[in-house]
């Protein structure tokens, strides 16, 4: 059987789910289709550190957003904390969970959702995974949010998460250059920041935007006693593939850029970015682990 078709498949679910959009919100499927691919992506990237885990971990979504992944990983059987508070930029996630639940609810694959910022959320010694994509750059509090999660963290058990790094002169979401800080980039490209059509929010997604970076995380893993850190410089080669396969992920970046990294990807030139080091990457996959008690100093 094709893995596309297998009932337990991210794929199957996927379009179960799109199906029930069809029927129940159809004004909301092309929403529904950008986080789909996201959905699809989170899975891929987590795959290797999944098939480690046992049947019935203790799995954490930090930042669950639309609720796909998360429904996903009940379905494979694993038992998924959902941490999504509804954050400024992200209302537009409302009606659009309310839909994915009806179709989890029907299939018995709800995770436990928490309304509740990584900030405010500790468990001790709970987690066997905890992972996050593109989240961590809209925490109010990156030092806090990495404390608390490793905190609740077993001994032994990663975090991963990917996001954007502002160290490198380009901010994503925007498809802006960056002009030396936040707030000079705000003065001089105001108008294309708070105009944007193409999210809900612009206001809002820009005042969540917290300029995290290389640097600053592992200044902050350093000062944690037992936590290692470690950034995989591969990653965005990868991205850039990416670009090139989906077409909702490129639909993001201006014309001119998917322009350039496509000739960039077809010429293989792309494989060169993973030689530059993390720091000055525009993007980081960062690996925390909590070092096991006969580890530590």
């Amino acid at each position: 059987m094709h893995d596309a078709a297998r009932p337990h498949s991210i794929e199957w679910w996927l379009a179960d789910v799109r199906a029930h959009f069809v029927e129940a919100a159809p004004d909301l499927l092309s929403l529904f289709e950008i986080y789909a691919a996201e959905a699809a992506f989170g899975r891929l990237y987590i795959a290797t550190e999944l098939q480690r885990l046992e049947y019935g971990a203790k799995v954490l979504e930090v930042g669950a957003g639309s609720l796909l992944l998360s429904c996903q990983l009940v379905r494979e059987g694993f038992l998924v904390t959902a941490l999504e508070p509804l954050g400024a930029g992200f209302s537009h996630f409302d009606r659009m969970r309310r839909v994915v639940l009806e179709r989890a609810d029907a299939l018995g694959c709800l995770p436990r959702v928490v309304d509740s910022t990584a900030e405010a959320f500790v468990e001790p010694e709970t987690f066997a995974f905890a992972y996050s994509v593109n989240v961590m750059e809209h925490v109010g509090d990156v030092a806090c949010s990495i404390r608390n999660i490793a905190e609740s963290l077993n001994s032994g058990a990663c975090y991963r998460f990917t996001c954007p790094n502002y160290f490198f002169p380009y901010e994503p979401h925007f498809n802006i250059p960056i002009f030396f800080s936040k707030r000079i980039t705000e003065k001089l490209l105001n108008r294309k920041i708070f105009g944007c059509t193409s999210m809900p929010d612009p206001a809002g997604t820009w005042r969540s935007l917290n300029w995290i970076n290389v640097a600053q995380v592992s200044r902050i893993g350093r000062r944690i006693p037992g936590l290692q850190v470690k950034f995989n410089r591969s990653f965005f080669v990868g991205a850039l593939e990416r670009i090139v396969w989906d077409g909702k992920f490129a639909e993001r970046r201006s014309p001119v850029m998917r322009v350039v990294l496509g000739v960039l990807v077809r010429l293989r030139l792309h494989y060169l970015f993973g030689f530059v080091p993390a720091a000055f990457q525009p993007a980081m996959d960062c690996m925390l682990r909590k070092t096991a008690h006969s580890e530590r100093g």
